[in-house]
């Protein structure tokens, strides 16, 4: 075991904890997201501004014990950073541990130059993080300024992934393998259009699965083993999604999985890593579709600010009114895919 590895295996403390989370209902993808403040959930370092990513996400945002105050603040960072920066880890304060694995590293070669070389093992790391609330001097916490309309960008990455989605009478959202695509309920039936994409993204997060793109075991039958793993993984890749793009996270109906998820980390601790890591790869895909909405954002903001011919604004048609809640383009039967 790798010097100041924790006595209890970092696999078997965290399976441990969601398994009680599981239970208790409280698991972090267990509980619904107000898509109130975007990315207020996901655990990230303030000092390198990176986000935490897989198990180590997922673990994080299960703290919610430690966090007595600041459930909102995402924060986390080691006692040396804070220090760092001027902070203090107060008095008594209790660590969370995270793991750390590197696959790679750099070595000489024959003729002096870096090479970059693929381990065998991986090397493990632990490190000790504080959480914001258990540090003083930290700045308050200032969430994002969103600049953008979720809905809208949910949109936008649906239309860019080119998924088949078919709308139909009743309740029913699920993702077909056979016929590769997406079935919903009419959008009429949602609450709120928060609600419609939530559910059309945890649905196109199970769409990566396919041979195609990330081809996973999508081989399992409603409520059998195979399938509660796959529904393990699109609900925490839907929880990521959710959270970056500011719509929110509805946990939907995932009480038919909560007895195989327990049984599957209790027989297999380190099941969860490999959710996470599967839940890390759908979000990755997912929101590469949406790096061509950002684009023409920006280009959008650069037409704005090019100057115009006084005769061109003076022709210019009147921008029409949008109702208010207009049908998106993806939705109709012409444009389902």
């Amino acid at each position: 075991m790798a010097d100041g590895a924790p006595k209890q295996s970092y696999a078997e403390r965290v399976a441990g904890q969601l398994i009680e989370q599981l239970e208790a209902g409280t698991a972090p993808w267990q509980k619904p997201w107000n898509p109130n403040v975007a990315g207020s959930n996901m655990p990230q370092n303030p000092v390198s501004e990176r986000r935490y990513r897989g198990i180590n996400a997922v673990y994080l945002m299960a703290q919610g014990h430690v966090m007595a105050q600041g459930h909102d603040d995402p924060r986390w960072c080691t006692y040396k950073q804070a220090e760092a920066q001027g902070w203090q880890v107060r008095r008594g304060e209790k660590g969370t541990s995270v793991e750390y694995w590197q696959w790679e590293k750099d070595e000489k070669g024959p003729d002096g130059k870096r090479l970059t070389v693929k381990l065998d093992r991986p090397k493990v790391f632990w490190a000790t993080v504080f959480h914001a609330s258990q540090i003083d001097g930290i700045p308050e916490y200032e969430p994002p300024v969103r600049t953008w309309d979720p809905n809208e960008r949910a949109e936008a990455l649906l239309k860019a992934s080119g998924a088949w989605i078919d709308h139909r009478d009743g309740d029913a959202a699920f993702y077909s393998p056979a016929s590769d695509r997406i079935i919903l309920p009419l959008v009429e039936s949602f609450a709120t259009d928060d609600r419609y994409y939530a559910t059309a993204l945890h649905e196109l997060g199970h769409w990566t699965g396919h041979p195609s793109r990330l081809a996973r075991d999508m081989t399992g039958t409603f409520a059998s083993e195979s399938y509660a793993k796959e529904e393990l993984r699109a609900e925490i890749s839907s929880l990521m999604v959710g959270n970056e793009l500011g719509i929110g996270h509805d946990p939907g109906q995932h009480a038919a999985y909560v007895k195989s998820w327990i049984k599957a980390l209790k027989e297999d601790p380190r099941e969860i890593f490999r959710a996470a890591a599967d839940a890390e790869k759908i979000h990755g895909f997912v929101m590469a579709f949406d790096r061509q909405y950002a684009q023409e954002q920006e280009q959008q903001k650069h037409d704005q600010n090019r100057p115009t011919a006084k005769v061109q604004e003076e022709h210019q048609a009147p921008a029409p009114v949008p109702a208010a809640r207009p049908a998106p383009a993806h939705r109709q039967p012409e444009m389902a895919r």
